[in-house]
C-alpha cells in the first residue's frame, strides 16, 4: 500500500473513532449508566390515578442536565425530561449540576484526586473553558436549563424567587401542561473555593447549593470522602452567604459531622434533597432517625429516594415504606421526594410513571392529606417561605 493510501486509511479511521466518540459514546454511557427497570407506563388503580392528577407534585433532585439529551423530546431511555414530566404530572423539578466525580465513584471512600466528568465535557463538545474550571461547568449546565427554557414556548419555566414560584402557580392552575425547573449545585466544588463565586452561581441561577458530592471539598467533609470532616471555615462563611441570599443549603452526601455543624449555626430549613434512611436501609448516605428529626425542627425537607442505594430494593413498595418510616420519625411536613433520577441510578419507573409511588403510598395505608404533602407539598411550602 502507498504512503498516500495509508495516510488517507488512517486519517478516515481518526475521523471514524473521533465521530464515535463525541456523537455516540455519551448515548451509550448514558444508557448503561442511567436504567429504568420496568416500563414507562405501569397502570394503576383509578383511586391512585385520580389522586395523582389531583396532585401539586416535586421533585427534589435530578441529573438530567449531565446528560445532554435535549430536556423537551422524549426519550426512550434515561428518566427524566420534559415530556415524561409532564405524563407524570410533575410541576417542580430540581435540576442537580454534577461538576465533579471521582474514578472509581463509591459510598465508602473516595478522593479529590480524580475526575471522570472532564472526558465527558469534551465527549459532549461543553464550551472548552469548562473542561478544566469547576465553576464554569456549572455556569454552562445552568445555561443548557435556561436555553430549554427559552425554546420550550412555556412548558418549562425557570423559577428563582418566591414570586416567581407565585406567577408559575398560577399559570399552571390555567395550563397544568407546564412544570418549573430550580437549579441546585451537587456539591460546592464550583465554587473553588473562593466564597465571592457563591455569588456568581447565584447570579446564574442557583437557588439550592448542595455542600459536597462523592468526596471531600474545601467547603466541607462528604459521607464518601477520605477525612469526612465538618463544615471548613470557608464552609461556615458559605451558610452564613447563602441564608443571605435566600438559598437553600442542601446536605444530601454530606459527613454525619457536617450534618452536625450546619444544624448547629443555621437559622433557616435544611433540606437534604436525596437521600434514604438507616431504619429502612444501612448505609452511609441515608439519615438515622435523629438526623431526621432534627433536620425536620429547622423547618426542612428529605427527599426519599428511588434507586438501590436508598432504599435498598427499588420497588414502589420499598420507596413507601421508606416515606412511611420517615413520617413516623420527621413528621408530616417534613418528608419529601428526592429521586436521583438521571444520576447514573438504576430505577423502576421513570418520570411517567410516578403514579406507580402515589398507588404505593395508598396501599402503604396513608391517607391523602399525607400523600399530598410528601408528593409536593412540602416542598411548596419550603419554597414559597425561603426562596428570594
Amino acid at each position: 500500500m502507498s504512503t498516500r493510501r495509508i495516510a488517507t486509511a488512517g486519517l478516515t479511521a481518526l475521523v471514524l473513532v473521533l465521530a464515535a466518540f463525541f456523537f455516540i459514546v455519551p448515548g451509550i454511557v448514558d444508557r448503561q449508566m442511567n436504567v429504568r427497570l420496568g416500563p414507562s407506563h405501569v397502570a394503576v388503580e383509578a383511586r391512585a390515578e385520580s389522586l395523582h392528577r389531583r396532585l401539586w407534585i416535586a421533585d427534589l433532585h435530578g441529573d438530567a442536565l449531565l446528560w445532554g439529551r435535549p430536556l423537551l423530546d422524549r426519550a426512550d431511555h434515561g428518566h427524566l425530561d420534559v415530556p415524561r414530566l409532564l405524563e407524570g404530572n410533575v410541576a417542580l423539578q430540581v435540576f442537580g449540576a454534577v461538576t465533579k466525580t471521582p474514578k472509581g465513584i463509591n459510598y465508602e471512600r473516595n478522593s479529590d484526586s480524580t475526575d471522570n466528568i472532564t472526558l465527558l465535557a469534551i465527549a459532549q463538545r461543553w464550551p472548552p473553558a469548562a473542561f478544566g474550571s469547576l465553576r464554569k461547568r456549572a455556569q454552562f449546565l445552568a445555561r443548557r436549563l435556561h436555553e430549554a427554557a427559552a425554546a420550550s414556548e412555556g412548558r418549562l419555566v425557570i423559577v428563582r424567587s418566591r414570586s416567581e414560584l407565585a406567577s408559575f402557580r398560577s399559570a399552571r392552575e390555567r395550563n397544568p401542561r407546564m412544570v418549573a425547573g430550580l437549579l441546585a449545585t451537587e456539591g460546592l466544588h464550583p465554587i473553588e473555593g473562593d466564597l465571592a463565586n457563591l455569588d456568581t452561581l447565584f447570579a446564574a441561577g442557583y437557588r439550592m447549593f448542595g455542600l459536597t458530592h462523592f468526596f471531600d471539598n474545601p467547603v466541607a467533609g462528604s459521607a464518601h470522602g477520605v477525612a469526612r470532616g465538618g463544615l471548613t471555615p470557608l464552609g461556615r462563611r458559605v451558610i452564613e452567604r447563602a441564608a443571605a441570599l435566600g438559598a437553600l443549603i442542601d446536605v444530601a452526601h454530606a459527613s454525619p459531622q457536617a450534618i452536625d455543624d450546619v444544624l448547629a449555626i443555621t437559622t433557616r430549613p435544611i433540606v437534604v434533597s436525596h437521600t434514604g434512611v438507616q431504619a429502612t436501609c444501612p448505609g452511609p448516605r441515608n439519615l438515622s432517625d435523629d438526623q431526621l428529626r432534627r433536620i425536620a425542627a429547622t423547618g426542612g425537607v428529605i427527599g426519599i429516594g428511588f434507586w438501590d442505594g436508598a432504599v435498598c430494593d427499588p420497588s414502589p413498595a420499598s420507596i413507601a415504606k421508606a416515606i412511611v418510616h420517615a413520617l413516623s420519625v420527621a413528621g408530616p411536613d417534613a418528608v419529601a421526594l428526592g429521586s436521583d433520577w438521571d444520576g447514573a441510578t438504576k430505577t423502576v419507573f421513570d418520570a411517567a410513571g410516578l403514579p406507580a409511588l402515589t398507588e404505593a403510598l395508598l396501599r402503604a395505608g396513608l391517607p391523602p392529606e399525607t400523600i399530598g404533602k410528601v408528593m409536593g407539598g412540602n416542598v411548596l411550602r419550603l419554597l414559597g417561605t425561603s426562596l428570594p
